[in-house]
């Protein structure tokens, strides 16, 4: 990334050229990218279709949003720290053990509980905040179909799955119950806290933050039985496994 995206076509751009980046090189890295850029795709239709009480608005959002995990991902790459729980998402997509569900919500972990609320309150600071709580109740309907766990679509796609909170009721709810409901509103919540601050103010809260969100990420990375299960079902063709995920295909990866 040479420069930062001043629109959602530019988002979308960066985001294409991640995926077909990873694809060519079989990197997990980019299951997040691909599902995430069809979820951009989606945000940027629903901006043109006049679905948002503010569409500039929510374009700016979307690209402050975008941009933190862009900037994330570019300075892992370049050999830069990124955020803590950006650091663990990036480390983790490296783990031939870790199942593509995994790399998803690790990766929705940072975005979400992180970067979310820091980018509503630098698009509506202040008393601007308030106003910005109808359109974000909206795009956050978009944002979950970031997981095919919470559009329903795991529960056709093996066996494996149905068993998992018969077997493991705790943790199966760990890996697969990431919460998009709980998440979204501490997302809202820690935009609050942000919003009166000045950048330089909000630095110490952002930490503290990443910290937390490093701490939400541990039992989605856990080794489970039920994921080593998964595991023995999953594609092992990366790159397919990618193009799946951009297209919209999750079955595709499980045999």
């Amino acid at each position: 990334m040479t420069r930062a995206p001043a629109s959602i076509d530019d988002v979308i751009a960066d985001l294409e050229e991640i995926v077909l980046y990873n694809e060519k090189a079989a990197n997990p890295m980019g299951y997040f990218a691909a599902l995430y850029n069809r979820v951009t795709e989606a945000v940027r239709e629903a901006i043109a279709g006049g679905d948002f009480q503010d569409g500039p608005r929510m374009e700016r959002l979307d690209v402050i949003f975008a941009s933190r995990y862009l900037t994330a991902y570019h300075q892992y790459r370049g050999g830069q720290l990124p955020p803590r729980s950006w650091l663990q998402a990036f480390q983790a997509a490296h783990d031939p053990e870790h199942i593509v569900l995994q790399d998803l919500l690790i990766g929705m972990n940072a975005h979400i509980n992180l970067d979310l609320g820091i980018a509503a309150a630098r698009v509506a600071p202040g008393n601007d905040l308030p106003g910005l709580k109808t359109d974000f109740d909206r795009i956050n309907v978009i944002l979950s179909r970031l997981t095919p766990v919470v559009a329903g679509e795991l529960d056709e796609l093996s066996p494996v799955f149905e068993k998992l909170v018969e077997e493991l009721p705790f943790h199966g709810r760990l890996v697969l119950g990431f919460s998009m409901r709980a998440a979204r509103d501490l997302a809202w919540k820690f935009a609050g806290e942000l919003a009166d601050l000045s950048p330089v103010q909000q630095l110490p809260l952002m930490a503290k933050r990443d910290d937390w969100v490093y701490a939400l990420g541990l039992p989605i990375l856990a080794d489970y039985r039920i994921v080593r299960k998964i595991k023995a079902r999953e594609s092992g063709d990366v790159a397919a496994n990618i193009r799946a995920l951009a297209e919209g295909e999750f079955e595709r990866i499980y045999r």
